[in-house]
């Protein structure tokens, strides 16, 4: 028998952004196949009749469901669909433990097991199903979509490809054996020093207070995660981060190696003077590179827009929601 664990979910509203009054909202929670129970904040058209099609969303990665997931997921119930926002395993108001832990597989799964709770929902047709996700979630969408063939179509929003990342650093620019040999060295050392103490040591989440000389990243991720914009006091990036060894594995682990048989369709969005930008351009690439499937595969460029636009909308409704709901509607039909 599948068993879910009790949570303690938060039922009044602690959003970042506004509750609607054109969609209903409810918690809820499923369980992924490593036995992990996790919550979901669902939102449903007002006065929706029939069944529906739906959207899985989850990030940025360290992010809550209560920040930009939450946004997008309450907006495009707004135009029709049924949607969840989730928090991952390890974080949030989701279970797992120990706390604050990261792995393409499992974060894969739990796209995976938000696919299973839509598909048995009796409010959703299950042939209409897609995933959205964010940031670093964007890459797991990919991933997802790569390997769960009941989606029907994922939007990658402001991607990042978290294993890339994590094995090469920033812009590639850590890119060499001896820098990978001496972060996993530093992570190794830092098992033991957590078994020492008996508690895992975090690795701090943006960085507070902001250096005059912050790449503008930083700046850019500060002003989202730090300030009345977007500060959650369950988000892992606005507060004491993942653990120091929370996201080991990364380092081995290309997550997109199979993006190029995807036969579903996907939209990749990015903003044009996001530092990330390269992200998505490589993976587009990649993923419609001697590929078969490659018709239905599309990268949508913000002009003007950084990363944090596409997490809130920024000061000028950046996220494209007529570009979403149009890409849903024709690949969810």
């Amino acid at each position: 028998m599948i068993k879910k664990d009790e949570l303690n979910l938060t039922q009044e509203w602690d959003k970042t952004f506004p509750k609607s009054d054109k969609a209903d909202h409810s918690k809820v929670t499923f369980v992924n196949r490593y036995g992990i129970t996790l919550a979901a904040d669902m939102y449903v058209p007002k006065n929706a009749e029939g069944k529906l099609p739906a959207i899985a969303v989850s990030g940025p990665f360290g992010a809550v469901k209560e920040q930009s997931s939450g946004l997008y997921a309450q907006t495009m119930a707004e135009r029709g669909f049924l949607t969840i926002a989730f928090d991952p395993s390890f974080t949030g108001e989701s279970g797992g433990y120990p706390r604050y832990m990261a792995s393409p597989d499992i974060n894969t799964e739990d796209f995976m097991a938000a696919v299973d709770f839509l598909s048995l929902n009796e409010k959703v047709d299950s042939n209409r199903i897609g995933i959205l996700g964010i940031c670093g979630w964007g890459g797991m969408a990919i991933n997802t979509a790569a390997l769960d063939t009941r989606i029907k179509a994922t939007v990658a929003s402001t991607m990042y490809d978290m294993t890339r990342v994590g094995a090469k650093g920033y812009f590639d620019s850590e890119d060499s054996e001896e820098a990978r040999y001496k972060q996993r060295a530093a992570i190794c050392a830092q098992r033991l020093e957590d078994l020492k103490a008996g508690e895992y040591k975090r690795a701090g989440g943006v960085v507070d207070s902001l250096p005059e000389d912050a790449p503008f990243f930083v700046k850019d991720y500060y002003d989202y995660y730090k300030t009345d914009r977007g500060y959650h006091a369950r988000s892992l990036n606005s507060n004491d981060g993942w653990n120091v060894i929370g996201c080991e594995s990364f380092i081995n682990q290309p997550i997109l190696k199979y993006s190029n048989e995807i036969r579903s369709a996907v939209l990749l969005i990015h903003g044009e003077k996001a530092h990330s930008c390269y992200f998505s351009k490589d993976a587009y690439s990649d993923m419609v590179k001697d590929s078969k499937y490659s018709d239905n595969k599309e990268l949508l460029i913000i002009p003007d827009a950084v990363h944090t636009d596409l997490y809130d909308g920024g000061d000028k409704d950046y996220i494209p929601f007529d570009k979403l709901q149009s890409f849903y509607e024709q690949y969810l039909q």
